[in-house]
C-alpha cells in the first residue's frame, strides 16, 4: 500500500469508539494518504507500506487533534475595565451604566471592519493551535443585524483561510437584544427569523445556528421561533440552555434535535433524559463557571447515567470566559466539574466532534477520517489533564501536514 508519511514508535490514545477508555494502542503506528488516516494501530499487526516519509515518533503520544466546540472568537475589543470594576465590587448595573457588558462588545464589533475582526482574532486562535487544536467552532453574536453578524461570519471563515486550521461557524443572533430593538424582543427576533436567518443561509455563511435560551435573553418560545426558521433553511441548530436557570432549554434543545445543549448548569432530569433519547451533547464550559464564580454545578452525574456524550470547550468570549486553553479546560473541568481523565481528553476530541456534527470525519484516529493529529511528550495521559500552564504538543498534524 502507498501512503504519503507514517508515524511510527508512537503510542496512541484512538478514541475509537469500539475500544474502552481512551482506545489504547501501545506500539502504535499511523499512515496518512491524501490527508486522511489508512490505517491507525498496532505496528506488529500493519499491513506492507511504502511511504514517502516515515516519522519516528520516539515513543512520544498521539490523540486526534484537539477541538474547540464552543467559542466567540470574533469580537473587537475587550473587557478588562469591567472585569476590573467587578474586582472592585461594581454590580452587572453599575457596570452596565458606565456602558459596560455585551453591548460595549456590540459597539466595539459594528465599529470594527471585517479585516480588523481577523486581525484581533488571530492571536486568540494562534493560542488554541499551539496547543494542539485543528478543529475551531466560531459563534457570532456581538453584530446584533444582518450586515454585522454576517461581518463577523465572514471573518470567521477567513480565519480559516488564513491558518492550518478547519472553521465552522454559527450564527448566534439570539444572543442579546440590540439597543435599537428599544426593549422588544419579539420585534427582533422577527427580524432574525425572517430577515438575517435566510440571507445568512443564502450566503452559506453558517454550519449551524444557536442562541442564548435565559431570562436576561430570550425564551424558549422565542427560540423556539428561531429553530424552526434555522431548520426550515436547512441548518442544525444548537442552545446555550439552562445557564443561569432552569427555562428547560435543554428539552428545547432535544425537541429541535439539537446538535449540542450547552452550559448545563441548571438543567434538570427531564431535560437530560430528553437529551438521551435525541443523542444531544452536552457541552460544559468550565471557563465560564470559574470566571463567573458560580457555585452550582452542573449535572454531571445526570449525564453519566443517562449517558449523555460530555464534550468540554473553551467558551472563549470577552466577558465571561476570555480563555484561549484547551489544556486548561480540561483541567478546569477535571477540578471544579470532577470528570475523569479519560471524560476530559475525549472531551476535547471524540465528543467535541460529536457536538459538531462532524464525528464522521474528525475526532478518533481511525481509518478513513481526516489525519489531524497532536503528538504529545508525555509519559503518560493523565498529564495533559494535571498539568496547569504547560504545554507539551510535540508536534500538530493538520490534513496530514
Amino acid at each position: 500500500m502507498r501512503c504519503d508519511r507514517v508515524w511510527h514508535n508512537a503510542r496512541l490514545a484512538t478514541l475509537a469508539p469500539d475500544r474502552p477508555g481512551l482506545g489504547i494502542v501501545e506500539n502504535g503506528l499511523i499512515a496518512s494518504e491524501a490527508g486522511r488516516i489508512v490505517y491507525a494501530g498496532s505496528e506488529a499487526d500493519t499491513p506492507p507500506f511504502e511511504a514517502r516519509e516515515r516519522i519516528d515518533c520516539e515513543g512520544r503520544w498521539i490523540t486526534p487533534g484537539l477541538i474547540d466546540c464552543h467559542t466567540h472568537l470574533v469580537y473587537a475589543g475587550n473587557r478588562a475595565p469591567e472585569f476590573e470594576m467587578r474586582l472592585a465590587g461594581a454590580s452587572y448595573e453599575d457596570i452596565a451604566r458606565a456602558g459596560g457588558g455585551i453591548l460595549s462588545t456590540v459597539r466595539a464589533t459594528r465599529e470594527a471592519s471585517e479585516e480588523d475582526l481577523a486581525e484581533a482574532a488571530l492571536p486568540r486562535l494562534d493560542a488554541l493551535i499551539a496547543e494542539g487544536a485543528t478543529t475551531v467552532e466560531i459563534k457570532s453574536g456581538y453584530g446584533l443585524s444582518l450586515e454585522h453578524e454576517s461581518k463577523m461570519l465572514r471573518a470567521a471563515r477567513a480565519l480559516g483561510n488564513r491558518r492550518s486550521v478547519d472553521v465552522t461557524t454559527t450564527f448566534l443572533g439570539a444572543h442579546a437584544l440590540p439597543p435599537e430593538a428599544n426593549g422588544d424582543k419579539n420585534v427582533y427576533i422577527d427580524a432574525v427569523c425572517r430577515d438575517m436567518i435566510p440571507a445568512i443561509a443564502r450566503e452559506e455563511l453558517a454550519d449551524s445556528v444557536d442562541g442564548f435560551c435565559e431570562g436576561i435573553a430570550f425564551s424558549p418560545m422565542q427560540m423556539a421561533r428561531v429553530f424552526d426558521a434555522a431548520k426550515a433553511h436547512g441548518l442544525r441548530v444548537k442552545l446555550h440552555a439552562d445557564q443561569l436557570s432552569n427555562l428547560g432549554g435543554a428539552a428545547l434543545a432535544a425537541r429541535y434535535g439539537a446538535l449540542s445543549a450547552d452550559h448545563l448548569e441548571h438543567a434538570d432530569e427531564d431535560g437530560i433524559t430528553a437529551m438521551a433519547k435525541t443523542n444531544v451533547v452536552g457541552v460544559l464550559l468550565p471557563g465560564a463557571y470559574y470566571f463567573l464564580r458560580e457555585t452550582k454545578l452542573p449535572p454531571v452525574e445526570l449525564l453519566r447515567k443517562h449517558v449523555v456524550p460530555i464534550a468540554i470547550a473553551t467558551d472563549s468570549n470577552p466577558g465571561t470566559s476570555p480563555l484561549t486553553s484547551l489544556l486548561l479546560t480540561m483541567n478546569m473541568a477535571a477540578t471544579e466539574f470532577r470528570l475523569t481523565v479519560d471524560e476530559c481528553i475525549a472531551g476535547i476530541t471524540r465528543e467535541a466532534a460529536r457536538a459538531l456534527g462532524r464525528l464522521a470525519d474528525i475526532g478518533t484516529l481511525q481509518a478513513g477520517k481526516l489525519c489531524n493529529l497532536a503528538v504529545w511528550g508525555i509519559e503518560n495521559p493523565a498529564e495533559l489533564v494535571y498539568r496547569i500552564g504547560f504545554n507539551p504538543l510535540h508536534v500538530r498534524v493538520w490534513r496530514g501536514h
